[in-house]
């Protein structure tokens, strides 16, 4: 049988680890108070959103078109974040009426 002294490390161990753990998270933690007004959600909505959907189209295609030469380079999956999946989330994951603040917010909940 484990002698006390021995729990006491293991208990203590996994405590440690826990708190070290869940340190990342508390030090991101952020509450956002500003809400997007119904003027800012319909130029979203009406103006950027499609502006935002043609760049994500745009930039599949200069990522396929540039893939053999970012392939060679090393960057492929930089190039894809930066052409395809920035702009994918621009247009279909940001909330409504969102400015950068709110976005910023939302990819380190991720």
């Amino acid at each position: 049988m484990r002698s006390l002294k021995q729990n006491l490390k293991s208990a203590t161990l996994a405590l440690a680890m826990a708190a070290f753990a869940g340190a990342p998270a508390l030090s991101n933690a952020e509450i956002v108070t500003e809400r997007p007004t119904g003027l800012e959600m319909t130029a979203d909505a009406v103006l950027v959103r499609p502006l935002t959907l043609v760049a994500t189209v745009v930039g599949t295609v200069v990522y396929v078109v540039s893939l053999p030469f970012s392939a060679l380079g090393g960057n492929a999956g930089e190039a894809g974040q930066t052409l395809v999946v920035t702009p994918f989330k621009a247009t279909f994951v940001r909330c409504l009426g969102c400015t950068e603040k709110h976005l910023a917010y939302a990819e380190r909940q991720e």
